[in-house]
């Protein structure tokens, strides 16, 4: 009988976690609104209805099928405002993850690569940025370069490049010290070559794992800043900022806040839910007996 294909033992694995499973069901339905949300939203994100200004939600005393998730204090459906809302928040955790991982893993390599100097020099400013709250960074950077969706990008991918660098570079130093390294460089491969197609591939199965759950992350802190009205600025249907401007009606239309709370909750506990079956299939020790 012949091995399991890597890709079937891979999934294998990853099934054996039912809340993996959940959770990455839960993440497909939650890309999938966000890929086809200008066909799945009833309205336009930015649509206002003068004549429903903070109508309630559909099973609420006054609510009604045309809006069932209610409307906002400028009367924009918020159904629709949350399926756009989920496209901008996906793509900025995908985009913070992508950026961090690429640079991530060419300074790892360069601190494992090319001498004490180099390594001493990127690993003390690595220090540097993890020695500051997330949070405080990343409102410092949005407020040295402006409120924006691309500023948010980028000081979300400043906080969170250390992770990857770090990462990547004790996997490499580890990798180094292996035989099989050894007989490559004695074989008389290059540098550059040795690292790229050598070494780090063995380092990969961590970064993946960080990668999935740098999303999450990614996404708690764009939601932060956009509350904080240094994210993504109105009118885009922004999950932190939609809670930023629905906090004056905490208590008199609390569904305003409730639902892109729980949006933003539902998302980040499905990516961890599914980072965690990932983490799972992708390291033999953690595989459950």
């Amino acid at each position: 009988m012949g091995e399991m294909h890597p890709l079937r033992a891979f999934w294998a694995a990853f099934k054996e976690n039912k809340g993996a499973v959940a959770g990455l069901a839960l993440l497909v339905i939650v890309a999938l609104l966000a890929i086809f949300a200008d066909v799945v939203a009833p309205y336009s994100p930015n649509e206002q209805f003068r004549d429903a200004v903070r109508a309630a939600p559909a099973w609420a005393e006054g609510g009604s099928s045309r809006f069932l998730l209610g409307t906002d204090s400028l009367g924009r459906d918020m159904l629709s405002r949350l399926i756009h809302g989920a496209r901008i928040s996906l793509f900025i955790g995908t985009a913070v993850m992508s950026v961090s991982f690429v640079i991530g893993v060419a300074l790892g390599l360069a601190c494992a690569s090319l001498g004490t100097a180099v390594d001493v020099a990127i690993t003390r400013v690595m220090d540097l940025i993890m020695a500051v709250p997330s949070l405080v960074l990343a409102i410092l950077v949005v407020a040295v370069l402006g409120p924006s969706l691309a500023n948010t990008i980028i000081a979300v991918t400043i906080v969170y490049l250390p992770r990857y660098v770090r990462l990547l570079r004790a996997s490499a130093l580890t990798e180094l010290q292996k035989d099989y390294v050894t007989a490559a460089r004695v074989a008389g491969v290059g540098k550059f070559r040795l690292m790229m197609f050598t070494v780090l591939p063995n380092c990969l199965a961590p970064l993946i794992v960080q990668a999935a759950l740098g999303v999450s992350d990614a996404i708690l802190e764009a939601a932060a800043l956009g509350f904080l009205g240094l994210g993504a600025q109105p009118p885009t249907a922004e999950w932190g900022t939609m809670l930023a401007d629905a906090r004056e009606f905490i208590r008199s239309d609390p569904w305003l806040v409730t639902m892109p709370g729980l949006a933003i909750l539902i998302t980040v506990v499905a990516i961890n839910l599914a980072g965690d079956g990932l983490r799972d299939a992708l390291d033999p020790k953690m595989r459950r007996s």
